[in-house]
């Protein structure tokens, strides 16, 4: 494995204007304090409680190498913690605490038990309403105690997208959500696998939507997102970043499409004049090999499976992903809720020890470098929410 996300009830934010509620602007972080002595304090969000993250969550801190890592929060429901580690055979090696009176702590692992939720731990294997405003809680309490710099990261379990559309809420994952948390429409996801680091310049879009919306600059912003995270995060000076075509054999010179030249081309040259190191387009069904190889530091990826498909091909069940874009480190298990077999004790931790490893890693980096820039204002929406204020999106 290479080295180197307010606790508050749900609520709709159009909701939230109307009936008077206080709906804050861009957050601003507080300063990072330095605690040069301490394991970094990472939180660990549960995910939907009818999924597998409990149980992967609690197999991953039962290694006493990634426990040894860090110092831990988990947010989430103690009863499906214990009913995890029952059926795994593990003994308790955490402390449990109600969600509101959750301190800084100076070692181990606490749960943050979301008592008033009463989601029993035989909900298993399926999508509901309630599981999506449990794990949006979750999510909520540990991005407002990381906006607060009493966390130095978050790894997030996964979460049902269908049961955030049950609750009400409109983010398609926890990219958006971060996105929108802290209005920035410029965020990347980056997955880690094996020697693959792969950013991708679309996500959760349907392909044939995708030439309504490919630009230069969603080519460049992952170009870019990934040389300064390797930079800054992994320690790698002078990143060696190759990019993907977008058609076959990308494009043969415009015989199978002409973005590579209207679009990905110039996007590569904005980067090379921004002082980064970058080749491309390049056929994908080659790429990928260079870069394990070890002939690039990381690709970028057009869309979501020409990326995903070699990262899961080479490390299935240890991958992980990043956020990027955004002012906090959020790792994040990659794959989903595994519903089928929820509750079964037959989930691997791999994926989320690598998310645990990768935040640990780079929170103790974080704290040798400067804090990052200021997010700006709330940034324009794109034309795909015409009509919509950041306020409408949740």
């Amino acid at each position: 494995m290479t080295s180197i996300e307010s606790m508050s009830t749900p609520i709709n934010e159009a909701d939230a204007l109307i009936k008077g509620t206080d709906v804050s602007p861009a957050p601003e972080l507080a300063a990072v304090p330095k605690h040069t002595n301490e394991k970094p304090l990472i939180g660990i969000t549960m995910g939907d409680p009818a999924g597998i993250g409990a149980e992967v969550i609690v197999k991953a801190l039962a290694d006493p190498a990634i426990r040894q890592m860090g110092r831990f929060i988990i947010y989430g429901l103690f009863p499906n913690i214990e009913h995890a580690a029952e059926r795994a055979g593990i003994s308790p090696f955490w402390f449990r605490l109600p969600y509101l009176t959750v301190p800084r702590i100076e070692s181990g692992v606490i749960v943050a038990d979301f008592d008033d939720m009463g989601f029993s731990p035989d909900r298993m294997h399926t999508s509901s309403s309630d599981g999506g405003t449990a794990s949006m809680r979750f999510l909520d309490a540990a991005l407002d105690a990381a906006k607060k710099s009493d966390l130095e990261a978050i790894v997030t379990a996964p979460i049902s997208k269908e049961s955030w559309h049950m609750a009400g809420y409109r983010f398609p994952g926890h990219t958006e959500k971060l996105g929108y948390t802290f209005r920035t429409r410029r965020t990347t996801m980056m997955f880690i696998g094996g020697k693959l680091r792969v950013a991708l310049a679309s996500i959760h879009e349907p392909l044939f939507e995708l030439r309504n919306s490919f630009t230069i600059g969603r080519v460049f912003q992952p170009i870019d997102h990934m040389a300064d995270a390797l930079r800054r995060w992994f320690g790698i000076e002078h990143p060696r970043i190759a990019v993907c075509g977008l058609n076959p054999h990308a494009g043969e010179n415009g015989l199978f499409g002409d973005e590579e030249q209207r679009i990905i081309t110039p996007a590569i040259t904005m980067a090379r004049e921004a002082g980064w190191f970058v080749e491309g387009p390049m056929p994908a069904d080659t790429l990928f090999r260079k870069a394990i190889e070890g002939r690039y530091d990381a690709v970028v990826a057009m869309y979501h499976d020409q990326g995903l498909i070699p990262v899961k091909l080479v490390a299935f069940e240890s991958s992980c992903q990043m956020t990027l874009g955004i002012p906090i480190v959020r790792t994040s298990v990659d794959h989903g809720t595994a519903f089928d077999i929820a509750g079964q004790n037959v989930a691997c931790p791999e994926s989320m020890k690598t998310a645990i490893r990768v935040a640990c890693e780079v929170a103790l980096r974080n704290r040798e470098l400067p804090p990052p820039p200021p997010m700006p204002a709330d940034e324009p929406l794109g034309p795909e929410h015409e009509g919509d204020s950041w306020e409408e999106l949740e």
